[in-house]
């Protein structure tokens, strides 16, 4: 009877090896892979782009004369139009060209100031200012900051000067443009793959000229009219909207 048990004993002590040795050879199944999240790609400015603008500005213009030393005071005015242009990304560095044409509107007339001759005002306008130039940026993603700098040809037009006393006036240039460079930055944003928006500093420096009254004049005969340190500063929101990004 002893021997039987000890029998039965050694016989489930084996069973027993032999189940855990088996148990252990069984390959335990590795974790679930992680799935990968989505990471959208960098946002690209490379492409066309068409948009508008709008904003103020303000337009210095100091006119003298040799007689009675005339002077023009500082202006502003609202200021709209569009702009075209385009950009080549690099890295985290754009290069592009943009050309804009903005309306002032503007029909200035200077202060009015008492000579012997009668009192004296003078008249100008500059109604179209286009601008053509380059611009450098450096794109965090979604955001654009940059710088431009190029030239501008600005109409001028209607410049007069006009005697208050006997209502009689003196037409000068028509029509005159006048060549200008442009020193300018902003900054744009996406606000989708499409359309940005953008706030932009201009400023705008055209050289000095000047006026000779003719000798037929009814006032000021040989009088010279010379305008000096003539600058525009613009400030403006705008809005774009690109084609053909690479993304």
């Amino acid at each position: 009877m002893f021997k039987l048990l000890l029998a039965i004993l050694l016989a489930t002590s084996l069973l027993a090896t032999g189940a855990v040795g088996n148990a252990a050879d069984v390959a335990v199944p590795p974790p679930p892979a992680p799935v990968p999240l989505y990471v959208p790609p960098p946002f690209r400015w490379t492409g066309f782009y068409l948009g508008g603008n709008a904003g103020g500005a303000r337009i210095q213009d100091n006119i003298t004369d040799n007689f009675f030393g005339l002077n023009f005071d500082n202006r502003s005015d609202f200021i709209a139009g569009s702009q075209i242009g385009v950009n080549y990304q690099v890295g985290v560095f754009v290069f592009g060209v943009e050309g804009d044409l903005d309306w002032a509107a503007n029909s200035w007339r200077g202060r009015a100031v008492v000579t012997p001759v009668g009192t004296i005002q003078a008249t100008t306008n500059n109604t179209w200012i286009p601008t053509l130039a380059a611009r450098l940026g450096i794109a965090l993603d979604h955001l654009l900051f940059y710088g431009k700098a190029g030239g501008s040809w600005i109409d001028n037009d209607g410049f007069a000067i006009d005697d208050l006393t006997t209502a009689k006036s003196i037409p000068g240039p028509s029509n005159n443009a006048n060549t200008a460079w442009l020193a300018g930055a902003g900054i744009e944003w996406a606000v989708t793959s499409n359309w940005t928006l953008k706030i932009e500093y201009d400023c705008l420096r055209w050289q000095n000229s000047s006026f000779v009254v003719p000798l037929t004049a009814p006032f000021l005969a040989s009088d010279t009219f010379t305008s000096g340190n003539r600058t525009v500063e613009m400030v403006k929101v705008g809005f774009n909207y690109l084609f053909f990004l690479n993304h």
